[in-house]
């Protein structure tokens, strides 16, 4: 049962999106890489939210919460802000350049040299870091939801891990690399539906069998947890203490959704820059609801198995695998599955248009036909998912996926949303100094990390502001690049006319109501109290207890003093004089 509901749902989106997009505009560039720009603000959201909500969230952040509780639903709510930033402030500067990639703009602003260096830091990160990412995360996630060690008889779990990456990364490369931006958004607006459905499905089961079939009962036990659980203020031990909220993880966020190729694709798509803001705002205000389907899941798993001894990792999976009926199992597997292919398909498609546009056009064929770019595109697309594929397996050493997914982004979020974000803010800050910035920043954060002694920089603070730290350098050099040696005339923009450029007429309503609201459910939320400084040791506050204290001390020098080990002369005085000026601090503080 399990495995034909798996198969039925998987099967249906794949002929659905395919009888949706099977007369679209493949060969051409606009038509490959943007979707025609017809995209309409329902396809953008639920693009946007399935290529984001993909199995390194299911599985990394439902694991980050089965370590640190609540305060991890950061990475979902304080997301909402940089989407209204995306919306109101990046998105028409983009959408005005007629652009496909981010690099393309930086050589709008810049120049050519400042668009191949963010190419390539672009296609090394995601080859490397991203797309291996998410095919060990969504295998993992597969073995716990399917059991499929014992569907299949494979007893070594390896070779299962890496069956399922091959088979995902084929069927995520048929997808991106022969169907283009509008398949991709077609079958991720249709998983993202069955996502949100079978998120909340599980939070709800997972409640209901942690109350003995009892959904209030769930809820009751929940509030058996120790005391922090449900804070949504991080602590100095959680993975997110309190204040990295505005370092890193601000800076990680903003890069995210606003600067990262492999989600704003579709938005270059619009159709319209209304269409795209509500397409960014609407996402965000679903994303308000992550939550419920990415944090609490993990703190149910929390209660029903933190004496097995998992792994933070395979909580998700096995809370899946318990707490389903094997039909919705099996269709919560194929949501699982449209969720992996969504983020891997659409960072391959960013791969290949990276590529294409940026590097293809400009340094093996100037004067290249459509055609050409695009199946230069594909052959580059299928070499970058077998190396993809090579590399997934080895992730299954790391300690936390979420943890390491986070850490490797900085290197390349950081130098790339400072350039960006100095871009469009001034008019005279010139190509080298954005060129250095990128060199140097990406230098910088990989000398940090790994590279002995300049990992104990590292090692002396969080690693998220260490990120802030870099970030804010990078800032001040461009500046001071800018005002010792300026460009000669200023950067103008120009609308290119690609679009229609008339902004939604409810924008800015929607977009302070979204930022309201990510206030007010973090103060629902908030305990400060575990910013104060713990103590070391319990305050002593009655005669008894310094009593008691003292005489304890002093046993335990006596019977140091009995030992067989000869002391140093005087040292037996010495705890003699010890003991009798102890008497005389309790004989003192009595009389006090």
């Amino acid at each position: 049962m399990v495995v034909a509901s798996f198969v039925f749902f998987t099967a249906l989106v794949a002929v659905i999106t395919y009888r949706m997009t099977r007369n679209d505009d493949h060969a051409s560039l606009n038509g490959f890489f943007l979707a025609g720009r017809t995209l309409t603000f329902p396809l953008i959201a639920g693009s946007l939210l399935l290529t984001n909500l993909s199995t390194e969230q299911l599985v990394g952040l439902n694991g980050a919460a089965f370590n640190d509780g609540l305060c991890v639903m950061v990475w979902e709510i304080w997301s909402v802000i940089a989407m209204v930033a995306m919306a109101l402030f990046f998105l028409p500067r983009f959408l005005k350049s007629g652009i496909a990639t981010v690099p393309q703009y930086l050589e709008i602003r810049f120049d050519y040299q400042t668009q191949v260096v963010a190419n390539l830091i672009f296609l090394v990160a995601y080859v490397c870091i991203l797309l291996p990412i998410i095919l060990y995360t969504g295998a993992i996630g597969m073995i716990g939801v399917l059991d499929v060690q014992a569907l299949t008889g494979i007893e070594s779990r390896d070779t299962v891990l890496q069956a399922i990456v091959l088979m995902v990364g084929t069927i995520g490369s048929i997808y991106a690399l022969f169907g283009g931006l509008r398949t991709v958004a077609v079958s991720d607006t249709i998983n993202g539906v069955g996502l949100l459905a079978g998120g909340f499905m599980i939070a709800y089961f997972g409640l209901v069998t942690l109350g003995d079939d009892s959904f209030s009962g769930g809820i009751a036990r929940l509030r058996e947890l120790p005391a922090g659980t449900f804070n949504s203020i991080g602590d100095n031990d959680s993975s997110v203490p309190f204040s990295t909220l505005f370092s890193g993880i601000v800076l990680l966020t903003f890069f995210y959704w606003t600067t990262n190729q492999q989600i704003i694709q579709r938005t270059l798509g619009a159709s319209s820059l209304a269409e795209g803001q509500k397409g960014i705002l609407l996402t965000g205000a679903l994303k308000l609801l992550g939550p419920v389907y990415l944090v609490l899941p993990g703190i149910i798993a929390v209660a029903l198995f933190a004496n097995d001894g998992i792994k933070a990792d395979y909580a998700y999976g096995t809370l899946v695998k318990t707490v389903l009926p094997a039909p919705l199992t099996g269709f919560f597997a194929a949501v699982m599955i449209g969720a992996i292919l969504s983020s891997f398909n659409s960072a391959l498609n960013s791969s290949c248009t990276l590529f294409s546009l940026g590097l293809y056009k400009n340094m093996f064929n100037r004067n290249p036909t459509e055609e050409q770019v695009v199946f230069w595109s594909k052959i580059f697309g299928w070499a970058v998912a077998v190396t993809a594929m090579g590399i997934a397996p080895f992730l299954d050493r790391t300690e936390s996926i979420m943890g390491y997914l986070q850490k490797m982004n900085g290197m390349y979020f950081i130098p790339l949303f400072a350039v960006v974000l100095v871009g469009m803010l001034t008019k005279r800050v010139p190509a080298k100094a954005a060129k250095i910035a990128l060199i140097a920043g990406f230098s910088i954060i990989v000398l940090g990390y790994f590279v002995p002694p300049f990992d104990l920089i590292v090692e002396s603070m969080h690693e998220f502001h260490f990120l802030g730290a870099v970030f804010a350098w990078l800032v001040i050099l461009q500046l001071i690049i800018g005002e010792i040696s300026p460009s000669k005339e200023e950067f103008v923009q120009e609308d290119v006319g690609a679009i229609d450029m008339t902004p939604w007429v409810h924008a800015k309503k929607a977009g302070l109501g979204l930022i309201v609201s990510v206030f007010v459910i973090y103060a629902l939320f908030a305990d400060f109290s575990v910013l104060r400084k713990k103590e070391t040791t319990p305050a002593i506050t009655t005669v008894e207890e310094v009593q008691e204290c003292v005489e304890n001390s002093v046993a335990g020098l006596s019977r140091l003093s009995d030992t067989t080990v000869v002391p140093r002369s005087g040292s037996v005085d010495g705890f003699e004089q010890t003991r009798e000026s102890s008497m005389f601090f309790v004989e003192q503080k009595t009389q006090n």
